[in-house]
């Protein structure tokens, strides 16, 4: 259960990076950046998480040595980042845009603006998309069994290869997944509260 926390916590934070920068590259005004955001997400969209996994373990290894874990963070935050690129695109655009140009008339530089003023506002309308996405990270990490990491579904998969009790450990992994998403729903739902608290 560890190891698939750390997985799902390394590809969020690193795909929460890669989803704020190809969602700036899509709300520019360059159509050479727009394009490379909307090539990034509709190849990622298109193809299944699993080949990613693959394509990174078995094809990036041969280039740049990466340990089981590393390549499956990356695969996930790499998948990760194309629906969280999108999630920042609408938190962004959902801003008043005079908020914008109240800032540039103070003196401020779009990037400042954009930093201070309408990144913090967005980030606080992205938390509960952002918190679904979390949720379908960590049920993805599952996949990370394909590659040998030894996490929930894998760690279930190795007792049923010696027992051959297939329901008991698949339900008991299903178990685990469930109290994880139950406790972590259970925290998003208090910070969304806590952040609509403190708008009023």
């Amino acid at each position: 259960m560890l190891l698939t926390l750390q997985l799902t916590a390394a590809s969020i934070v690193i795909g929460m990076g890669i989803g704020l920068f190809f969602a700036l590259l899509k709300l520019s005004s360059n159509r050479i950046l727009h394009s490379i955001a909307n090539i990034y997400i509709t190849v990622v969209r298109a193809t299944p998480l699993i080949v990613q996994i693959f394509v990174l373990y078995f094809g990036f290894t041969e280039i740049i040595s990466l340990t089981p874990f590393w390549a499956a963070s990356l695969a996930l935050a790499f998948h990760n980042g194309a629906y969280i690129a999108e999630i920042f695109r609408g938190g962004i655009q959902s801003i008043d845009r005079g908020q914008m140009e109240a800032a540039r008339s103070l003196g401020m530089t779009s990037s400042l603006a954009m930093r201070r003023i309408i990144l913090p506002q967005a980030f606080k309308r992205t938390i509960p998309p952002l918190g679904n996405q979390f949720i379908i990270g960590l049920k993805d990490s599952s996949l990370a069994a394909f590659i040998g990491m030894t996490e929930i579904f894998n760690r279930s998969r190795q007792f049923v290869s010696v027992t051959y009790l297939e329901l008991e450990f698949y339900v008991m992994a299903a178990l685990y997944y469930l109290i994880i998403v139950l406790i972590f729903t259970w925290l998003v739902n208090k910070l969304e509260y806590r952040l609509s608290v403190s708008e009023r």
